[in-house]
């Protein structure tokens, strides 16, 4: 039963279409509702994605005028042994060719004897199957299993005594029964009584139940006179009461039936713990065919579903490529705009640095020129003072050499000094002092130093 999620319950009839919906792990009733025919169906029937997680078993009633009902006593055995012997016998249990029947079976649970058992047998023409699962398609129900409700009806006899137990029903809109006979604690017979529409219905009903009553005793178990119930409630009960009792001149027990949700209940309690028989009312290729229209809808489902993501994908794809780009032309457009104003605040900036660096290279050949001034000693000729580059400030001149040593202090003293608390030269930078003999008692000397500030705001 855990294997079902839910299971629906459909009856059909000339007036409605009755569904009931069931917890198939609870058992209780989810929901009911009714149609016209050949109307569709209420929500709640049809199988989607949510169906492989949350398994659905919709089970269809068969009308019961299409179900012919045999009774017979095998030997326990299992289920299938059971099931063999059955198909054995089915020839002869069957009204119709083998070929042209579904069929089905039903053990009920009390047997006449320690080693026998007690089986119903369920014979449906397949052409009566085929015209009904059609109507059902039409209405957007799909069938996973064919019951009959009478078996359920039967099961809630209580079956103690000898008796006959009649359930009467409309066969093609005719009145008539199901009588099921019991005795010595077992079934032993279910029969069909047809009222005729005119005459003397009671009359016609007696003769029908005393041929159904010799039979039951040319079989062996009819050993004493039956005990007569009626299983109907209603109107129904009052007037078969009437035909019973003024046909058979004997007193008529009426039992109330189950409630068509109760019956519903009881037909979902057995479908859902089924054990996988493959003797079933419906027929194989309509279970396939189901089975792969189910997983074709499944596969398009999700085949339309991805287009629709690939779609909407596609869709955010190109507008947000499409706000991206209008943006950008708008971002372009101002770029545009400010071309002119940009390039010409460009011009402007690099006439400001090249007349701010010959302002700074003025005033900074002016501070080398009194460095030297206030550092060169006595007795010192300087013949050439050259700045260039903006950074190099060259010496060249003449000593006497008695006085080099001179030249050597007055290289570090420029070296080392310093404008307004900051060094005015790289003390790695330039080049050492190199002396010459140039005759007599003369030497030539130069020397080259970077200015400090230069360096470090050259890129």
């Amino acid at each position: 039963m855990a294997r079902w999620h839910s299971c629906n319950i459909l009856q059909t009839a000339p007036d409605a279409n009755r569904l009931w919906q069931f917890d198939a792990r609870s058992g209780a009733l989810s929901r009911e509702t009714s149609s016209a025919p050949g109307q569709p169906l209420a929500s709640g029937v049809a199988k989607s994605w949510n169906s492989l997680w949350q398994p659905r078993l919709n089970v269809a009633w068969l009308p019961p005028e299409n179900v012919f009902l045999r009774v017979i006593e095998l030997p326990k055995s299992s289920f299938g042994e059971t099931l063999s012997m059955v198909e054995l016998q089915l020839e002869k249990l069957s009204p119709l060719p083998v070929t042209q029947i579904v069929w089905t079976l039903q053990i009920l649970p009390r047997s006449p004897a320690e080693n026998l058992q007690t089986v119903i047998v369920v014979i449906v023409e397949r052409s009566l199957v085929e015209e009904f699962l059609g109507k059902l398609e039409a209405e957007g129900f799909l069938a996973d299993r064919l019951e009959a409700p009478m078996l359920d009806q039967l099961a809630a006899a209580p079956g103690e005594g000898d008796g006959a137990w009649i359930y009467p029903a409309l066969l093609n809109g005719q009145n008539a029964a199901l009588v099921a006979w019991w005795f010595g604690g077992a079934l032993r017979n279910l029969s069909y009584v047809v009222l005729p529409a005119s005459g003397d219905r009671a009359k016609s009903l007696q003769a029908q139940l005393a041929q159904l009553a010799w039979a039951g005793e040319l079989e062996g178990w009819l050993t004493a006179q039956p005990r007569w119930h009626l299983v109907a409630g209603g109107g129904l009960a009052g007037e078969w009461e009437t035909f019973l009792r003024n046909g058979l001149g004997e007193p008529v027990q009426v039992t109330a039936p189950l409630p068509l949700p109760e019956l519903a209940a009881h037909t979902a309690r057995r479908a859902t713990v089924a054990d996988g028989s493959h003797a079933v009312l419906m027929p194989v290729e309509f279970s396939g065919r189901y089975r792969e229209q189910f997983f074709d809808r499944l596969w398009l489902h999700g085949l339309f579903a991805t287009g629709v993501l690939y779609a909407v994908c596609v869709a955010v794809y190109f507008g947000a490529t499409g706000v991206l780009g209008y943006q950008t032309g708008k971002v372009e457009q101002q770029v545009a705009g400010l071309g002119g104003s940009y390039t010409n605040a460009l011009q402007l900036k690099a006439r400001y640095e090249v007349l701010k660096e010959r302002q700074d290279l003025k005033y900074a050949a002016l501070d080398c020129w009194k460095l030297v001034a206030d550092l060169l000693p006595t007795g010192i000729t300087l013949q050439r003072f050259s700045f260039g580059d903006g950074r190099r400030l060259s010496l060249n001149g003449t000593v006497s050499s008695d006085d080099i040593t001179h030249i050597t202090d007055f290289y570090d003293a420029l070296r080392k000094a310093q404008l307004n608390g900051q060094p005015m030269f790289n003390a790695e930078g330039g080049e050492q002092v190199t002396y010459h003999q140039t005759g007599g008692n003369q030497a030539s000397w130069n020397f080259s130093l970077d200015l400090h500030h230069t360096e470090e705001e050259a890129p």
